[in-house]
């Protein structure tokens, strides 16, 4: 009877084992199917599987090629806006400051040169240098400009101006007096690139002289000049900017300049 007892144990046992193993074999068996060998090899490589595609970086979006337009300057021809945008900028003033300085080398290489109303460079490129990228106009020069329009306009195809002046000039209604010679000026100049500033940009330049100086420029009876529009716009199309022919708030006292009455510059 004990030994009956010992051969069924024994029996169930072998059982038992060649069962494990069974299973054994089949779950590795299993496991290569499911995984390809080229896989696990690359698994066992890097140590993770490949990322996903939900785990990928977004891509930037690009940037926009060329310059941005401009709010608040309109094409006189198109009313198209204004697109231009300079690293460095030679802002010359129309100051005399300038002659026999010999800058106009060192004006000329600068990438973009911002002048300002009917200011020459015919016999004054030693100084002032002969290039202009922008030249901004005020509404009280257009006639003196259109006078010297052939040394002003004809030679500078590449020239882009901007013309300002109060709203009720630049008015679209045929009763704009700027607006309406600007028209003529570009039918007759057909490559002219002539801007003007909207009426939403002068509210915008009013709004920043108050801010600058505390008062506002109608109550205070105040007349923004060329020179204020041109350096608030170099502003906005520059990274950098040069000035030349500016002096220095205290050069007068530097130089000991004689004074002169009121009375004289009220005759010049």
């Amino acid at each position: 009877m004990k030994t009956l007892m010992r051969h069924g144990l024994a029996v169930c046992l072998a059982l038992t084992t060649m069962c494990t193993s069974l299973l054994l074999v089949y779950s590795s068996l299993g496991g290569q199917k499911e995984r390809p060998p080229q896989q696990q090899q690359q698994a066992a490589a890097t140590g993770s599987a490949q990322p996903s595609a939900e785990s990928s970086p977004p891509s930037r979006p690009r940037a926009p090629a060329g310059p941005q337009p401009l709010d608040g300057y309109l094409g006189v021809r198109d009313h198209k806006p204004l697109k231009m945008h300079c690293g460095d900028c030679a802002l010359v003033t129309s100051s005399g400051h300038l002659l026999r300085s010999r800058q106009g080398p060192q004006i000329d290489q600068t990438e973009c040169v911002i002048r300002m109303n009917d200011a020459p460079t015919r016999g004054y490129g030693r100084d002032v240098g002969s290039r202009t990228s922008l030249r901004v106009i005020a509404h009280s020069s257009i006639q003196r400009i259109l006078r010297n329009r052939h040394d002003l306009l004809n030679v500078s195809q590449g020239t882009v101006f901007i013309f300002w002046g109060p709203s009720s000039y630049m008015r679209r209604d045929g009763k704009g007096q700027v607006y309406n010679n600007l028209q003529l000026l570009s039918q007759v100049l057909p490559r002219l690139k002539a801007f003007m500033t909207t009426r939403h940009k002068m509210l915008q330049f009013d709004e920043l002289f108050k801010r600058e100086t505390g008062k506002d420029r109608k109550i205070s009876n105040t007349w923004l000049s060329t020179g204020w529009f041109t350096m608030t716009i170099a502003l906005e199309l520059c990274d950098r900017i040069n000035v030349y022919g500016m002096v220095p708030p205290d050069f007068c006292r530097q130089f000991s300049l004689p004074s002169f009455p009121s009375s004289v510059f009220a005759l010049i």
